[in-house]
């Protein structure tokens, strides 16, 4: 099956794993899934809630969506169709928790490096994305690119405080 096969989108996992159907827009579902994303995360950021307060959700998140990604697949005979975008809310949700913030710059640049981290994706991200059939393969993957994001985003803010100094 492919994505262009017509199938009852009014399910409530294909619901969630499409993040709210975004990943059902045209074109780059899984920019449309990491761009509707940001209010959330601007919104957690101006809490100000420190970042360990997110990990239990993030990985009860990952988690679940694994086994959902999984059984969806599995019942519609496919493998990490580009309408299931809630690996893209949950790796941009982990490079966000390497600079929890709503500050607007920043939210621009977590962004922007997700996506590409999530585009070229760096082993072992690659093994999960290729390699793994299980549902997990489809979510992992976006967790990789996500820590490497947030990393990036790290280096790169100490290397642009370092030399404004």
């Amino acid at each position: 099956m492919n994505d262009t096969t017509n199938f009852n989108k009014k399910r409530a996992d294909i619901f969630f794993l499409s993040f709210g159907w975004s990943g059902f827009l045209p074109k780059a579902p899984g920019t449309w899934g990491t761009l509707f994303t940001m209010p959330f995360l601007y919104a957690l950021g101006l809490t100000n809630s420190p970042f360990f307060l997110f990990l239990p959700f993030i990985i009860i998140l990952t988690v679940g969506s694994c086994f959902i990604a999984d059984s969806v697949q599995r019942d519609l005979g496919t493998h990490d169709p580009g309408w299931i975008v809630i690996d893209e809310v949950i790796g941009v949700f982990i490079t966000w928790l390497f600079l929890p913030t709503a500050y607007l710059p920043h939210l621009v640049l977590i962004f922007i490096l997700f996506r590409l981290f999530d585009i070229y994706k760096i082993w072992p991200a690659t093994y999960f994305d290729k390699k793994m059939t299980h549902g997990a393969g489809t979510i992992l993957d976006d967790v990789i690119s996500g820590i490497y994001a947030g990393i990036a985003l790290r280096v790169i803010l100490y290397l642009y405080n370092a030399l404004a100094q």
